[in-house]
């Protein structure tokens, strides 16, 4: 891969790392303690003196539950895109573009597409 679109891709990545983190700061709060981890904010929900109130309570708890998977899911493509951008770093020892599974290269069009990658196709279909 040459130089130019390496760092495209690098780019890209990083591109991809800032929407994502902004994404996830509208609904979760970065976890000091736990590098790469993410806290999804729970609701403040006050005294219920209603049922208007249950309901609302009951519907930001629900919405807090339904945005769990949604804060895993960001957090593992940070995760893979962190590792890619550790990987284009450290160049040849970083071995960024290498499936890790069969250790063949990756596909230029695959990477450019999918930059953070950490399988080729072939290997990224067999679970």
């Amino acid at each position: 891969m040459n130089k130019k679109d390496l760092r495209e891709i690098k780019n890209k990545l990083e591109n991809q790392k800032i929407a994502i983190e902004v994404e996830l700061g509208k609904f979760a709060k970065k976890d000091e303690r736990l590098k790469g981890d993410w806290d999804t904010k729970y609701p403040k929900t006050g005294k219920a003196d209603s049922s208007q109130s249950l309901e609302d309570a009951a519907d930001q708890v629900e919405e807090y539950v339904n945005l769990l998977p949604i804060e895993h899911n960001m957090e593992l493509r940070l995760h893979d895109i962190d590792l890619a951008l550790e990987k284009i770093k450290n160049g040849e020892k970083g071995n960024y573009g290498q499936c890790e599974k069969c250790g063949k290269d990756i596909p230029e069009d695959r990477l450019m597409i999918y930059p953070e990658a950490r399988k080729c196709a072939k290997c990224d279909k067999k679970i």
